[in-house]
């Protein structure tokens, strides 16, 4: 499989990309990988949750866990991480899949506003190519709208994403000293802009942990929570990374 990764140029959750990045890459399939990015030179992940600044009690929780940065370091390495492709020269017709990481910081705005994804998106769901979106990323496939029907390409599908109780709770507990820096849009909570692009709210699936699932899966108990319908995988947050990376390889194979 021709895989696709497009990233911002800044901001991108290193867990959400670099994990089912080092699945594909430990596949037995032998998958070739492309990352994109606006400009065409190597993105960056949002800085705090790979150093844990300004996280102060809550380091050890919200960043990425050592075994996600291990990923991280080796996919910045990689080779084609270090050669991504401007967006504008993305062919959907060059690729099989597309893999849509996430990430909370403001710089994902231009990953998640960018009408060339946003039409990509739409070409892969029409031509029924899997699609896998973690946090973030299922923001920018609801965006996505069609110009056939004139509704999101989640309209009549299941999806997850990045709870509003997720948000909510990062944002309330760093408030004090780092703002709105969990609020990718102050305005709106990303899970209730997501419902809206829905058929009915109720197809936005929260998962277990409720109000707020606190534990992260592992490469030895991949199971976090994900939702699959058709060839649209879908995933809440990094702490679902493993599961999602094994649910995309089987959505590949």
């Amino acid at each position: 499989m021709k895989v696709l990764i497009p990233l911002p140029s800044y901001g991108f959750d290193p867990t959400e990309s670099a994990v089912p990045w080092k699945y594909l890459t430990d596949a037995p399939q032998q998958h070739t990988l492309t990352f994109a990015t606006p400009d065409g030179t190597p993105g960056q992940a949002d800085n705090r949750m790979v150093t844990g600044e300004g996280l102060g009690l809550f380091k050890s929780s919200m960043m990425a866990d050592p075994v996600s940065l291990t990923f991280y370091r080796e996919m910045l390495a990689s080779a084609e991480f270090l050669k991504p492709i401007l967006y504008s020269e993305i062919r959907g017709d060059d690729y099989d899949a597309l893999l849509l990481p996430g990430g909370h910081d403001k710089g994902m705005r231009e990953y998640l506003e960018s009408k060339i994804l946003q039409k990509l998106v739409v070409e892969f769901f029409e031509a029924d190519k899997p699609v896998a979106a973690i946090c973030h990323g299922t923001l920018l496939v609801g965006r996505s709208v069609s110009d056939k029907t004139g509704y999101s390409v989640l309209y009549g599908r299941k999806t997850t994403g990045l709870t509003s109780w997720q948000e909510r709770t990062a944002y309330n507990l760093t408030r004090l000293w780092l703002g709105n820096y969990y609020l990718t849009y102050p305005a709106i909570f990303m899970a209730d802009e997501l419902k809206g692009y829905l058929e009915r709210p109720g197809d936005f699936q929260c998962g277990p942990g409720v109000p707020i699932p606190t534990r992260r899966d592992t490469r030895e108990k991949p199971d976090g929570f994900t939702v699959r319908d058709g060839k649209y995988l879908s995933a809440r947050w990094p702490g679902d990374a493993h599961r999602f990376a094994t649910e995309l390889l089987k959505l590949l194979s």
